[in-house]
């Protein structure tokens, strides 16, 4: 809707400097990590190279010796163990890592996730009443469970213990479970906070893997294997990319370039890597879409499946239902994006609230982010169903804490919970106008005017004179770039605009500009609208970022090309048209 406030940082070149010769590294790379927090050359060489040996102690989690207690015995005494998962990336992948170092131990584990559209998120008394006519003693929740109390309850009437592993907010009382393990539980001293559903299981996978007395090298190549699906599971819940998860995600992409599973391989197949390694962002724009959509559309049994099978044919064609399955996906998603914007949107409105005659609801969160994008307003998006209800999700903007806002009305909902920026409910459709009116008026009084603007944050000023292939290849060791370590944002002031831009598929732009004179070359996606305002001559200020082309650079080229994100008139330019 408005052109986003750029954020410039104020960086003293003396200091940069200085961590620059620490490190022996160029201007480029060094501006970003002190801007980033990381002004100490110690830090700064342990974010450059991130180390298995640095994952935290898994007993550090609060709940860790009651957990491993349980579940050991349970593998020991052969007794059925069922995992209880969530239907997106991060829960699915929770669940084949446990099962299988459940299985690899010895012990016997199935698993239940539920349907997206028929069960909803979370734990139901109903699943736990057939586990414990299927003679199960154990229940081991991934990514769902911290606000299930009665279901833990219902679980215990039964004679079924619960072990809960989860990263949601938790309510003021946990479950009633054995064992908690949540590093945002209250009093849990465990260093990283972040963790997602994955990271949870993982830590009781690996304090299990020890706690069986296995040689270290065993634990090293099993721990290798993991780490592959939880580093998908950790980009795809977009969790922040620093810390334990940044290890976590560094050693996973790169085990990626050896794919023994026959899913896994698949999957890569389909997604167009069968050469090459996928990046972080490449993992969430094209696997874990892949991914979701069978929990979106369908049922994600056939992620487990696909993720568990050793027959090589079979995972083929599970990779390719997913394929198609996203392929619909898209579809839907496209279709209810369209619906929403072509609905009245005033500037006055501080929150946002769509709901829809059976929309389908395995695409709401996306299109919640699709419009958060658009409108910059938080944004709930539900659907209503035959039954008189209105089911669906919310995303946030920076400054606006979803669940929260949820929590100062929770007689409106049958059920909700979530995180700081993504959130679900569950209410009748009768007071979704009352929902809508209440939000609104929430986020009118915690936001101020300037929290409706995108902002464009510009990690560094950069000379054309300092790119070259060497100061690229240092930017790109910050990676893997993601959520709370994104893809850095250089700007070039008053550069100009050498020649008319040229257009391709009637959307995108090739860019020509030079500074001080150096000339560049810039892609910008969907730019072709904005083209007319880059006449030859005109001084633009650029924000732009680096990214890889392992193609080109396979033919003998460039190695990176730089990306425009936003452009702006150069402070002179603006002068003259304020004049």
């Amino acid at each position: 809707m408005s052109q986003p406030r750029w954020i410039l940082p104020d960086l003293p070149p003396a200091e940069v400097a200085r961590l620059a010769g620490e490190l022996a590294i160029g201007l480029p790379a060094a501006r970003v990590l002190y801007g980033r927090g990381l002004r100490q050359a110690d830090r700064a060489r342990a974010f450059l190279h991130p180390d298995l040996a640095s994952l935290h102690d898994p007993r550090l989690l609060l709940g860790m010796d009651a957990a491993l207690d349980r579940v050991s015995r349970a593998i020991r005494a052969g007794e059925k163990i069922l995992i209880y998962g969530d239907y997106d990336v991060d829960g699915t992948t929770s669940v084949v890592i446990l099962k299988t170092a459940i299985e690899l131990a010895g012990g016997v584990a199935e698993f239940h996730v539920p349907h997206r559209l028929k069960d909803g998120y979370g734990m139901r008394p109903e699943v736990v009443e057939e586990a414990a006519r299927a003679g199960v003693r154990l229940i081991v929740s991934v990514d769902t469970g911290i606000r299930a109390a009665q279901v833990v309850e219902r679980a215990a009437e039964l004679g079924i213990d619960v072990v809960i592993t989860d990263h949601h907010l938790p309510e003021a009382e946990l479950p009633p479970a054995v064992a908690v393990l949540n590093p945002n539980r209250p009093g849990c001293g465990y260093p990283e906070k972040n963790l997602c559903g994955v990271g949870v299981a993982f830590k009781l996978v690996q304090g299990l893997m020890e706690s069986f007395d296995w040689p270290a090298e065993k634990i090293r190549r099993i721990t290798e294997s993991f780490l592959k699906l939880v580093a998908i599971g950790t980009v795809a819940d977009v969790v922040p990319l620093t810390g334990e998860n940044r290890v976590i995600v560094k050693y996973g992409l790169d085990g990626l370039n050896k794919v023994r599973n026959p899913g896994l391989r698949a999957l890569l197949d389909v997604a167009g890597f069968s050469a090459t390694i996928p990046t972080a962002t490449q993992v969430a724009f094209r696997i874990a879409p892949r991914i979701n959509a069978a929990g979106r559309m369908d049922t994600a049994n056939a992620v487990i499946e696909l993720f568990l099978t050793k027959d090589v044919d079979r995972a083929r064609a599970l990779a390719t239902q997913l394929h198609e399955l996203n392929t619909e996906r898209q579809q839907a998603e496209a279709d209810t994006v369209d619906a929403c914007l072509q609905l009245p949107f005033a500037e006055t409105q501080a929150a946002l609230v769509y709901c829809g005659e059976n929309w389908h609801r395995g695409v709401l969160g996306i299109v919640a982010s699709r419009v958060v994008e658009r409108y910059h307003r938080p944004t709930f998006v539900l659907s209503r169903t035959p039954e008189g209800l209105a089911q669906g999700s919310g995303r946030s903007i920076h400054n606006f804490h979803l669940l929260e806002a949820l929590e100062s009305m929770p007689e409106l909902f049958l059920k909700f919970g979530g995180h700081t920026h993504a959130a679900g409910l569950t209410m009748r459709a009768d007071r979704v106008d009352e929902f809508r009116a209440r939000f609104d008026a929430y986020a009118a009084s915690k936001l101020m005017p300037e929290d409706f603007l995108p902002r464009l944050e510009i990690d560094a000023l950069i000379d054309f004179a300092e790119i070259h292939d060497r100061a690229v290849e240092e930017i790109f060791r910050l990676a893997p770039f993601g959520c709370g370590n994104p893809a850095p944002v250089f700007a070039a002031l008053n550069a100009e605009v050498l020649a008319p831009p040229q257009i391709w598929k009637e959307k995108h732009l090739k860019l020509a500009i030079r500074q001080n004179g150096r000339n560049m070359s810039l892609k910008a996606w969907n730019f072709a609208e904005r083209a007319s305002e880059l006449s030859p001559g005109r001084r633009i200020d650029a924000a732009f970022a680096f990214e890889e082309d392992s193609y080109w650079a396979s033919q003998g080229g460039q190695p990176w090309n730089a990306v425009l994100r936003n452009f702006r008139p150069a402070a002179q330019e603006q002068q003259a048209a304020n004049a």
